[in-house]
């Protein structure tokens, strides 16, 4: 059986220098960076976001941060760039003035977790809000090929652990869609699959439907 750790991706690799700006910046104490080394020194969001702002990890840097480790996320390649792009064609027309859509942006489960899905479906909020949280979330969508694992191992138990009412996985290689609803401990109570042929209706707005056809990049030879 797969343990949740083996189905984490790799912590991303920080160097020696990497550090010492990080104690230049106050982020980290002299003496902890063996932990960084290692891979032992968690962080939370604050200081994460703090190692981004010290030009440490850059903005085309893949990662995210979940239970306080920084990890690498995978490479986007052109079926999940289009899956990506699809949904979010067909999500905006009809949730204008009614809800937000974030692209691959990121949102706080915790003080130790940022994870960054494909797309979140949250309610409307004013300017300068601040980060976005569970609590203000309708569903949020995992668009997965190399990271099936993860996304539907690790990341979804987080979600479920932080009350994100719905998931949805639209898993490319399987042409299909989990939908997981009702969030219980790290686990969900529902799950519904879908395929080509079948309609999402969106739980939060039962008018709204989504063809799983018009979203699922076809399987290539």
């Amino acid at each position: 059986m797969t343990s949740a750790k083996t189905q984490m991706p790799p912590k991303w690799p920080f160097s020696p220098e990497d550090c010492e700006a990080m104690v230049a910046a106050n982020i980290i104490a002299q003496g902890e960076q063996a932990d960084v080394l290692s891979g032992a020194r968690r962080f939370n969001v604050d200081e994460y976001m703090a190692i981004a702002e010290a030009g440490i990890l850059r903005k085309e840097d893949r990662v995210e941060l979940m239970d306080g480790e920084i990890i690498v996320m995978a490479p986007i390649g052109p079926p999940h760039e289009e899956g990506t792009d699809w949904l979010t064609l067909m999500l905006l027309p009809p949730l204008i003035g009614r809800a937000m859509v974030r692209v691959q942006g990121s949102m706080q489960l915790d003080d130790l977790s940022l994870p960054e899905p494909d797309v979140i479906v949250y309610r409307l909020r004013p300017r300068g809000s601040g980060r976005l949280t569970a609590a203000e979330v309708y569903f949020v969508i995992e668009v997965a090929d190399s990271s099936l694992r993860y996304d539907s191992g690790p990341k979804l138990a987080r979600y479920a652990e932080a009350g994100v009412p719905e998931v949805w996985i639209a898993n490319l290689r399987a042409q299909e869609v989990s939908v997981h609803a009702n969030p219980s401990g790290s686990g969900y109570t529902e799950v519904r699959v879908y395929r080509p042929g079948d309609s999402i209706t969106l739980s939060a707005f039962p008018d709204v439907s989504l063809a799983v056809a018009d979203f699922m990049p076809p399987v290539s030879d």
